[in-house]
């Protein structure tokens, strides 16, 4: 099957599994698996940052830094449409008990001065705001430029606020970009990014800071249930994906394109959303009913292709480091036929 649902789908290299067959470890909780301090070290130098904690999953690691940084009852600024208001549960009232307050975000580009509106302080009816959360690159797939973050960073060191990033996909963004990830690791306080998606290590994130942030984080990661043991197995995983899969996610960019411009020329079909990453979104007449989306997507398996239905009127497709050439051809014969 072609999976195009999303690159959280990738399956890990001949390369990745070969260094997890052999991968020293140790038990994590006692500091002691070397596979994974060799991770933690690599992901903190890569970012620029002072240390890196191992985490099972991006929505940890996300909630993991909402814990570290915000007081309960406090609240933290972010997207409307972001992964950590859209997509985790609810999660950052029942961790850290702390309420989100939104920003439109309608292509996943915050506005710096709708975020300096929001942020309150405490008083007899209003919670502090305790953060500031950006997500980069977003899920909408788009990017925040660098000066956009800048003016971010501007307002939160104006009110002595620090700024954490959901870089679930930032290796994307820097190749979308054309900077370091440490060119935008420097600009927020923490960051947790995966090696679960696009760079088809099997399972796990991690969370950067300074030493201080992660020494609290580690102690909080024991209370959320993410103490490991012997995950240098999958740590082995992480250091190749850091070291092998980052050069090449500039080609599942370039396959998206391809994709995006194929598509276009479907009649009915409208290319909608960021175009900065690996993700096409499109629209079609029959993108907006349940029934007619359920049949195109019965099309597509049919025909050895898993593809969502469509999100609030759009259709998704990802492209990750499986998706070559020969399947592009593919996707778009079977979409010419499945959008007639």
């Amino acid at each position: 099957m072609i999976d195009i649902r999303s690159d959280t789908v990738t399956g890990p290299t001949q390369a990745m599994r070969d260094a997890m067959a052999v991968a020293e470890v140790g038990d994590d909780v006692y500091g002691d698996d070397p596979t994974v301090n060799r991770l933690q070290e690599l992901a903190a130098r890569t970012l620029g940052k002072e240390a890196a904690l191992f985490v099972p999953t991006g929505t940890f690691g996300n909630q993991l830094a909402l814990f570290v940084w915000c007081e309960r009852g406090s609240e933290v600024i972010l997207g409307e449409n972001s992964h950590i208001v859209v997509h985790e549960a609810g999660a950052a009232a029942v961790i850290a008990g702390i309420q989100t307050r939104c920003v439109p975000d309608p292509t996943g580009v915050p506005n710096p001065d709708d975020i300096a509106k929001r942020i309150r302080l405490r008083d007899l009816h209003s919670p502090a705001t305790s953060l500031i959360c950006l997500e980069n690159a977003h899920s909408l797939g788009s990017v925040i430029p660098l000066d956009v973050m800048d003016r971010v960073r501007a307002v939160a060191d104006e009110r002595k606020l620090p700024v954490h990033m959901d870089g679930a996909r930032i290796f994307n963004a820097a190749a979308a970009l054309g900077c370091s990830v440490a060119d935008i690791a420097k600009r927020v306080d923490s960051v947790m990014f995966c090696i679960s998606k696009g760079l088809c290590s099997p399972a796990g994130s991690l969370l950067v800071g300074t030493k201080d942030f992660i020494e609290k984080a580690r102690m909080k990661r024991k209370i959320m249930g993410g103490g490991m043991r012997q995950i240098g197995i999958l740590a082995a995983a992480g250091i190749v994906a850091l070291e092998a899969q980052v050069p090449l996610l500039s080609d599942d960019h370039a396959t998206a394109k391809k994709l995006a411009i194929g598509l276009s020329q479907i009649a009915g079909v409208k290319i909608v959303g960021g175009r900065d990453i690996n993700m096409v979104f499109f629209t079609h007449p029959a993108s907006g009913n349940a029934d007619s989306s359920a049949k195109i997507v019965g099309y597509f398996r049919e025909r050895g292709i898993l593809i969502n239905p469509p999100e609030e009127g759009a259709f998704r497709f990802v492209t990750h480091h499986w998706i070559g050439d020969s399947q592009a051809e593919k996707i778009l014969e079977v979409s010419r036929g499945a959008f007639a």
